[in-house]
């Protein structure tokens, strides 16, 4: 007698994380198309490397947001770990990579004042991130006199500057840091608590989670993402550069985070589909220049980047929109399977 094999209704089940790949690669075709410049060998190399602090960026704010928060401190720990970094070297006189590590710690540091700050004392983290900026940006000024510091330490030059197989060092390190994170994630149970603070913090913290360790955690790991930034920074330009970091990278860590589809009310995103995001950010700003776009329209892109992602997930989050159509197609996929 025939066993009669159970129907599987399931249907095509697509990635989140498609739908901004697509968009993605329509912006690398159109890009390619608008100039043959664009997918040169040299271009996609600064890509890389102007994308890697990006990226970090974006992985540290993509844990803040994944419990509700918002980090606007991120750049400027860019530029004061950029500096600490020389100082380590040149003035201290230590070896690079001592000076990598303290500074690294020195980013988590910061990272977990913010948290802290936010913990305690039921300051908004907008509020608090914002005076971290405002102290984590003087502080190079300070040190520095305004002036930059030419690290002689050649040493240095492996975080920014070094390839395995035509590939910079500081792309690989991204890589591996983005599959660290979402394995950590997805994996383990702190992972499962920081979606669960950001769902609801005080649900979360009725079922047992230590929401104060999780978000002293998200800051620090933002901080230390900062610092990666720093030493990126710093070893490509083999200098203390008190402005690094200042300028759009924290628009575009946001804008890459949102974009991705990490919600900024937190509970909501994946580390791939940030990543997505903020290469898509890059991307965009990479082509600008590439076609002599006008810096002064390039925050105005980006800024409607912002509003458009926004304006999504506040209407996904208040379940105002709705897409009847995917609903059918999904129908039809679970009909013919």
């Amino acid at each position: 007698m025939a066993q009669i094999q159970p129907h599987d209704d399931k249907g095509i089940r697509v990635p989140a994380e498609a739908g901004i790949a697509l968009v993605l690669l329509v912006v690398m075709i159109a890009g390619a198309i608008a100039s043959p410049n664009f997918l040169t060998f040299s271009n996609i190399f600064v890509l890389l490397l102007n994308g890697a602090v990006i990226g970090f960026l974006c992985l540290g704010q993509s844990f803040v947001l994944f419990t509700g928060g918002i980090d606007l401190s991120c750049g400027s720990i860019v530029a004061m770990t950029c500096v600490i970094a020389a100082v380590f070297m040149e003035y201290v006189g230590l070896p690079w990579p001592v000076a990598a590590v303290l500074v690294l710690a020195v980013g988590a540091l910061a990272g977990a004042i913010n948290g802290l700050i936010i913990d305690k004392t039921g300051v908004p983290p907008f509020i608090v991130t914002f005076a971290m900026m405002g102290v984590a940006a003087s502080i190079p000024q300070i040190i520095t006199g305004a002036e930059s510091i030419r690290v002689m330490d050649f040493g240095y030059r492996f975080i920014g500057q070094y390839k395995l197989f035509g590939i910079p060092f500081p792309v690989i390190a991204l890589v591996i840091a983005v599959i660290g994170a979402a394995l950590f994630i997805k994996r383990t149970v702190t992972g499962t608590h920081i979606f669960a603070v950001g769902g609801n913090v005080e649900a979360a913290r009725l079922a047992g989670v230590n929401t104060s360790r999780i978000t002293i955690l998200v800051y620090s790991i933002s901080g230390f993402c900062g610092a990666c930034g720093g030493l990126i920074y710093g070893s490509r330009l083999m200098t203390g550069y008190p402005t690094a970091g200042r300028g759009d990278e924290l628009f575009f860590s946001i804008a890459g985070a949102v974009v991705g589809g990490v919600s900024l009310f937190g509970g909501i995103g994946s580390i791939w589909g940030a990543m997505i995001g903020a290469t898509l950010i890059a991307t965009i700003s990479n082509l600008m220049n590439v076609l002599n776009v006008n810096a002064y329209w390039q925050p105005l892109v980006i800024g409607l980047i912002i509003l458009v992602g926004v304006t999504f997930d506040t209407m996904r989050s208040s379940s105002r929109l709705s897409m009847p159509w995917l609903a059918l197609m999904k129908k039809k996929f679970s009909a013919s399977a």
